[in-house]
């Protein structure tokens, strides 16, 4: 399993969709720090009672959604890349059995997901902290290291997401718009419905408690890898 491991490994990091993703998610921070800014100096100059009006100047707001779906862009590459170029069938050779490989790529596409997802949020925290200083509520961010945490391991969850579903539909355009709508489209339709299941959503997962979120996580982590594994073991290449 480890040379598995080794040579997945090496086939993500050798793609540059792979960097360009993580630099996107990356890259995001700095516009979304300026609009915090400029959040704040607007803060600063308004009176108390508009002050009242403000909602926080978390760079996070704007990071979190588009970080979540670059990553979940990269988890799908990792298995729709293959079958785009016809090397999935060179894989499959190489390592007759095809659960042994989509664990092998759930293993990559979940470190790399891990901790790009946590430098991510944790960057995206310290961001928002160090440009509100110590004003007040509202306009204050009040993410904190648990938050960030749980921010991090939502944006891992994305990836394993995008790799199930890329695992499924095995066409990067086709995936990339199933994760679009339940990235983007879903959780707002979702708003719509009589109960509260836009709370349930993957991109609003972070915002839950601990244990719901974590519970959460794993259902959309473990549905879709098992969604892809299942399609991975009954289909031909």
């Amino acid at each position: 399993m480890r040379n598995v491991i080794a040579s997945e490994w090496l086939k993500l990091r050798t793609v540059r969709s792979t960097h360009g993703l993580l630099a996107a998610s990356a890259g995001i921070l700095l516009p979304a720090a300026g609009i915090s800014a400029a959040m704040i100096a607007d803060w600063d100059g308004s009176t108390a009672e508009s002050q009242a009006l403000f909602a926080s100047a978390d760079p996070g707001v704007l990071v979190m959604p588009f970080a979540q779906f670059c990553l979940a862009a990269l988890g799908a590459l990792a298995i729709t890349s293959e079958h785009a170029t016809g090397t999935i069938r060179a894989s499959s050779v190489a390592v007759p059995d095809r659960g042994r490989l989509f664990r092998a790529k759930a293993a990559v596409v979940a470190a790399v997901g891990f901790l790009a997802g946590q430098l991510i949020a944790l960057a995206s925290m310290a961001a928002g902290h160090l440009l509100s200083g110590d004003r007040p509520a509202p306009i204050a961010a009040a993410t904190t290291l648990a938050d960030a945490f749980q921010q991090g391991l939502l944006l891992t969850v994305s990836a394993l997401v995008g790799l199930g579903l890329g695992a499924v539909i095995r066409s990067t355009a086709g995936t990339f718009v199933a994760l679009a709508a339940l990235i983007f489209v879903l959780p707002m339709l979702a708003g719509f419905l009589p109960w509260d299941a836009a709370a349930y959503m993957l991109p609003n997962l972070a915002a839950l408690a601990a244990g719901p979120a974590l519970l959460a996580m794993a259902g959309y982590g473990g549905a879709a890898l098992a969604a892809g594994s299942a399609a991975g073991r009954r289909r031909d290449v």
